[in-house]
């Protein structure tokens, strides 16, 4: 004999439970209780309670998105921004959190990290190949193509020649795949 079933949880206690396996942007929680058949009221009501608890705040949030995203997943700018987007993070809080973010991680240096991890992880292409598409690697990754050409005529200046002409839409990736 199966037990009854209790009362439904409510918009409160479902957002709960998300926010303690991870932090969620206001508009993911909104469509998620949505998806469960909370009424609009509902997660209305709930989302203003966990504001005023401030355990749903957008800058924060995308702030340590941008953090994480920089420090563990070798990330850009413009793919962060893609994720926050992605999220519901609206602007103003998304260049609100970037920035604390970039603060702690220079970008600079996500971009060496990566750089430096694929040339070692890419040792049987000739270096003259290697570093158009290392370059086309970090563009995918969300960094500026000429922050992309600094750090790469610092970091491998005797290669220099090799990025001479290279335009985003010009490099194909090695799966095939134009960039740009």
């Amino acid at each position: 004999m199966a037990a009854p079933a209790g009362p439904s949880p409510s918009a409160y206690q479902r957002a709960l439970r998300r926010l303690a396996r991870r932090d969620h942007s206001e508009a993911e929680l909104r469509r998620a209780l949505a998806t469960r058949g909370h009424t609009e009221e509902e997660i209305d009501e709930a989302l203003s309670r966990l504001r005023a608890q401030r355990y749903v705040d957008d800058e924060t949030f995308a702030e340590h998105f941008a953090r994480s995203r920089l420090s563990h997943y070798g990330q850009g700018r413009a793919r962060i921004r893609q994720g926050l987007r992605q999220r519901g993070v609206g602007r103003e809080q998304m260049e609100a959190g970037l920035t604390a973010a970039l603060q702690d991680v220079p970008e600079d240096e996500v971009l060496d990290q990566a750089a430096r991890r694929y040339w070692r992880q890419h040792t049987r292409v000739e270096p003259a190949r290697r570093l158009p598409r290392l370059w086309a690697f970090l563009l995918r990754r969300g960094f500026a193509p000429g922050q992309v050409r600094r750090r790469l005529l610092a970091l491998w200046p005797r290669w220099s020649d090799a990025l001479e002409g290279l335009e985003p839409a010009e490099i194909e990736a090695e799966d095939g795949v134009e960039v740009g």
